[in-house]
């Protein structure tokens, strides 16, 4: 498709003139859409670019120029990816079309191998790119940094609080898995945690997460499309939302989110929702999430090329249970030194078992040696009964 028309162009008292930037901030090096230009977005490995739909969700859009991108402008950063920014996406006259026009833009940038990453907008928009991946029938693992789970009622409308739950039921269904990063006991249901927990979908707790923050480099590294909802941040770092909480994920811990979610090279969407800029007094807000999308660049460029293991410059591991039936292969790269796990699955084309490769850690590996089966293990596996 033809997406320029799709996007509105950014402020030309702002954002023309390149003098403005040092040669070294992004500003100067990002390919921008302008009144005069769009960019050459074939050739880029990311588009940032806003979408400012707010219709699910009690944060509101904002008629003054995005804060965020011009945070993101004065950065520095050497030797900055092929990046080009789209400006606002241009929504439309009702909600469905402009759900179907998220879709339309996504569907194409993803499948030209360019990562689209956006400043929203209410989570609910997460929903619209799960359909692009659907429209280009890739089952994925869809990630969501939040406090809560958003699942709400059968028969809620689409919106920032039942988004999951209209996930979970579209048909055909794409999604392989689900994983949660942050959710908070007290705001979620137990019958919800018992319900994604029979599902076979990972969820894990703030504490868990807060006090093992590099079990969450294979999570991300197992990730598609990453949803960060702002409001899983502590509303002591960040305040530009509604629904902020005392607890939640400080300034340093969402910028390694960031960083990690770049380096997966699974990682082929990251949204950044529920940004208030109207809250954003001091723009503190503006700055961090501006600081995420640095760290998820950087994360970009560092990338090492290992969707899967390549076995041959691996060191292989098999570990056999007391069971005398169950063994589990993990392999470590010689190269970056990260781990996988191999799951028995049956491939319905040649009707043999293959390996599916599951991203892990040092720790699943020592705990297989000590007779305990690692948890993302049994759940990849559970999912392919």
């Amino acid at each position: 498709m033809e997406i320029s028309s799709n996007f509105i162009p950014l402020n030309p008292g702002l954002y023309s003139l390149k003098e403005r930037w040092n040669p070294s901030q992004i500003g100067f090096q990002i390919d921008s859409h302008t009144q005069d230009h769009f960019p050459d977005v074939d050739y880029s490995q990311i588009a940032v670019f806003n979408i400012s739909e707010y219709e699910g969700t009690n944060n509101v859009a904002s008629s003054m120029d995005c804060k965020v991108r011009d945070s993101f402008y004065r950065l520095y950063f050497e030797g900055l990816p092929n990046m080009v920014d789209l400006g606002t996406l241009q929504l439309m006259i009702n909600r469905k079309e402009s759900f179907d026009l998220i879709t339309e833009v996504c569907a194409d940038l993803i499948d030209k191998g360019i990562i689209p990453l956006i400043i929203g907008g209410g989570q609910d928009v997460s929903y619209a790119i799960y359909k692009a991946y659907a429209q280009l029938e890739k089952t994925i693992t869809f990630c969501s940094v939040d406090s809560t789970f958003n699942i709400g009622q059968s028969d809620d409308k689409l919106n920032t609080h039942s988004y999951l739950s209209k996930m979970i039921s579209f048909k055909p269904n794409h999604l392989f898995n689900f994983i949660n990063l942050g959710y908070q006991s007290f705001y979620v249901k137990p019958e919800e945690i018992k319900l994604l927990n029979d599902l076979n979908f990972e969820i894990h707790r703030l504490g868990q997460i807060k006090n093992n923050m590099q079990e969450i480099e294979p999570f991300l590294r197992n990730t598609d499309f990453l949803s960060f909802d702002m409001s899983s941040v502590s509303s002591s770092s960040f305040s530009s939302n509604v629904y902020s909480t005392p607890n939640g994920f400080n300034e340093e811990e969402s910028c390694k989110i960031a960083r990690y979610a770049g380096i997966s090279d699974k990682m082929s969407c990251f949204g950044i929702f529920e940004y208030n800029q109207d809250l954003d007094v001091y723009n503190q807000g503006a700055q961090l999430i501006s600081q995420m999308m640095w760290y998820f660049i950087e994360g970009v460029k560092f990338r090492k090329m290992e969707l899967n293991p390549n076995i041959e410059n691996c060191i292989k591991y098999t570990v056999a249970f007391e069971d005398e039936q169950t063994e589990i292969e993990f392999f470590k790269s010689n190269t970056s030194g990260r781990w996988w796990m191999g799951v028995p699955f049956k491939n319905q084309i040649t009707n043999s078992f293959d390996n599916y490769f599951v991203a892990c850690s040092y720790d699943d590996y020592q705990h297989a040696n000590k007779g305990e089966i690692p948890h993302r293990w049994l759940k990849t596996y559970s999912r392919f009964l």
